[in-house]
């Protein structure tokens, strides 16, 4: 696994990211700030608001955004100081229908590491576009699961609009984190997630007819 000795398969440490508006006062509009590891194989689920978060977190995780504090480490290597062009072989950044997300290069990469790894540890699928039709739901669920018994971390982020993403989340996921106004909140299992004060309100009536259907 080309994994360091201890340490976990991820690591957000001390992550923040600030935005800024003006050009004279420079005030912040927006932060992000995360903190968490994952010692073993498992499936996150994300939710979130939109303008939470949720894809700056994954693209921080992915190397593709550059923390303003803190880091990200995969496996024990940080993945900030890894050469671009090899960052998706520690973690790679899926966007709605399925195309990797691009990395914003900062600094040269001969004053960066070469990636430990060959093939990604960490999979994160960001509002992926889920059909009904034709047993479609079943293979991507199957697909997640076969990359997390492969050992890897996949996070599936949805943004839930119909009752069957709930149940998608409920099936593929082992944790979840709820991401509002920039704060993450980790949840350890489903039901957990949906006695969450926060996440009832943000799914509504959702929520309720989950309830309901059991």
């Amino acid at each position: 696994m080309n994994r360091i000795d201890g340490a976990p398969l991820l690591a957000v440490e001390g992550l923040q990211k600030r935005y800024r508006q003006g050009r004279l006062s420079r005030a912040i509009s927006f932060t992000l700030a995360a903190d968490f590891r994952v010692d073993r194989p498992c499936t996150i689920g994300v939710l979130g608001p939109n303008g939470s978060g949720k894809t700056t977190l994954f693209e921080l995780i992915t190397g593709s955004n550059v923390p303003s504090a803190g880091r990200v480490t995969i496996a024990g290597q940080d993945i900030h100081r890894v050469r671009y062009r090899e960052r998706d072989r520690l973690a790679v950044h899926y966007h709605q229908s399925y195309q990797v997300r691009k990395i914003k290069r900062t600094l040269p990469s001969f004053l960066l590491h070469a990636a430990a790894r060959a093939t990604p540890l960490v999979s994160l699928f960001d509002e992926p576009q889920f059909s009904i039709q034709d047993g479609y739901v079943g293979f991507m669920l199957d697909f997640f699961c076969r990359l997390r018994d492969a050992g890897n971390v996949v996070f599936l982020c949805l943004h839930p609009t119909e009752r069957y993403h709930l149940d998608i989340l409920a099936e593929a996921c082992e944790r979840f984190i709820f991401i509002r106004q920039g704060t993450p909140v980790l949840l350890p299992d489903f039901p957990a997630l949906m006695q969450d004060a926060n996440v009832r309100a943000y799914l509504g009536e959702l929520a309720d007819a989950r309830d309901r259907g059991g």
